[in-house]
């Protein structure tokens, strides 16, 4: 073992010892770098990852050997008001509190070719916290008792076992016996629908015309709709396909930007924002750094939202250019349409391109997996679109680690997550009354000392460092 990886042990044992409970997930990881992609162009919530606040110990066997990791429920922070509660996917991959996540599809994640996605989303959906009865949950899997600690255990066992395919088992009984009963009878659901998205994004057209449509997809009742600081300033309007006026529409609503006819030629946008529990099973993706995935287990009402924006021009080419992340074909795909009465000659990725007159094209630009990007689109007069953050796509393999590079975390949860984590490991904590909607309360065990409570984080600890320190040697 090199002097690297002696310090790195070194600060990752100092880091738990320090915090004293600092459990935050299967492996320690390092604060997220910063993005610089904004984190609303594609439409959704967006949020900060917290620490796991209800969970017991749970076993891995990888390659032979076994390892003790924490396995629970994470909280979330929802930037414009709400809370989430996330269970995670790709074990083998870090996660710490404090990396800034988004609303993706499936297709944008690591489950873009799970053919058990639709399973972990039944699971999520008939389990704590989605189910609050643990006497019933109890009774369906044949255990003894569930606490929330047990059964956010239990939970995320087996969405492990769909999402990695690793052999993972709960160290509790009853937890056990609920992750066994979730994988034995779990059935294929297809994906939720996003919480807020507009498309297309960008849109494009002549001054004096309805520029659009942009169609608004939400799961929330309604949807306020408003221009732009920079719109307000050009005199434009967003309206419906009849000219009048729009603020608030409802899934399926069509808006149009209303641009003057005597506008010079210029750049506006719009905001979409809505209050909406996001849908259970919604994957959420880091924003500009490489993390582990969650999936949506509950939410109370939160703050969603999106953009759109609209090109105009008297005359010329009129690009509208759009981005969105392929995970099945390994890359962004970029879309350039010109809706001018002349050609629109850009340049991608380093290569000339051309779109003619009423025409689009797509490009696909390949990325490595785990690699940042940063893929711009210049054109004429100064046009310029930029489209960055990391492709992060797969579930990290045996055999392999994914940690970021970075200080590790060494910040002690407060008193009362502390409290939580001590009464983690083969505990039932109290079941606490649901806030805001379908989250579950965050229950604590009262019975279990604190000195249990932190032996137990420290052999996950322990084994933790090993896991990471043997993979490095690998």
């Amino acid at each position: 073992m090199n002097a690297l990886m002696r310090r790195g042990a070194a600060r990752l044992a100092a880091a738990f010892l320090a915090s004293g409970l600092a459990a935050v997930g299967p492996l320690a990881a390092a604060a997220p770098a910063a993005a610089d992609d904004a984190p609303r162009t594609t439409g959704g919530v967006t949020a900060t990852l917290g620490r796991i606040t209800q969970g017991a110990r749970a076993v891995v066997k990888d390659s032979g050997r076994a390892t003790d990791v924490l396995a629970g429920l994470y909280e979330m922070k929802v930037d414009d008001g709400g809370n989430l509660q996330t269970y995670s996917v790709d074990i083998r991959t870090n996660a710490v509190d404090g990396t800034k996540y988004k609303e993706a599809d499936w297709a944008e994640s690591s489950l873009h070719a799970n053919q058990n996605a639709g399973k972990i989303r039944w699971i999520l959906e008939n389990s704590y916290p989605q189910v609050n009865d643990l006497a019933k949950l109890a009774k369906a899997a044949g255990a003894d008792k569930l606490g929330p600690n047990t059964a956010a255990a239990g939970t995320q066992v087996a969405i492990w076992r769909y999402a990695d395919g690793v052999t993972v088992d709960a160290a509790d009984p009853d937890a056990q016996k609920l992750a066994d009963h979730l994988y034995k009878n779990a059935e294929n659901l297809d994906e939720p629908k996003a919480s807020l998205r507009l498309g297309p994004p960008a849109v494009s057209g002549r001054p004096g015309q309805r520029i659009g449509p942009v169609t608004v997809r939400t799961t929330a009742g309604s949807v306020t709709v408003t221009p732009s600081g920079d719109a307000v300033g050009k005199g434009i309007k967003i309206v419906d396909k009849d000219g009048k006026p729009v603020t608030s529409t409802t899934d399926g609503g069509q808006v149009y930007f209303d641009v003057p006819a005597g506008a010079a030629d210029g750049t506006a946008s719009l905001k979409a924002g809505a209050a909406t529990k996001v849908p259970v099973g919604r994957a959420f993706i880091g924003v500009g750094t490489k993390t582990q995935t969650q999936v949506l287990a509950g939410s109370s009402e939160a703050t969603t939202g999106a953009t759109a924006t609209a090109t105009w021009a008297q005359k010329g080419a009129i690009p509208a250019v759009s981005g969105r992340k392929d995970c099945a074909r390994g890359g962004m795909e970029v879309t350039t349409e010109n809706k001018g009465d002349q050609p629109f000659a850009f340049e991608l990725d380093g290569r000339k391109d051309t779109v003619g007159p009423g025409a689009s094209k797509a490009v696909l630009v390949t990325v490595a997996e785990d690699h940042a990007y940063r893929i711009t689109v210049t054109g004429p007069h100064g046009f310029a679109k930029t489209f960055s953050g990391i492709l992060d796509c797969r579930t990290a393999g045996i055999g392999t680690t994914s940690a970021t590079s970075g200080p590790l975390p060494s910040a002690s949860p407060s008193g009362a997550a502390a409290s939580r984590t001590a009464g983690t490991a083969g505990s039932a904590g109290r079941a606490g009354a649901s806030a805001g909607g379908d989250l579950a309360g965050t229950g604590s065990s009262s019975a279990t000392p604190l000195m249990a409570g932190v032996a137990v984080v420290l052999m996950i600890a322990g084994g933790t460092a090993v896991y990471l320190l043997r993979r490095r040697e690998a």
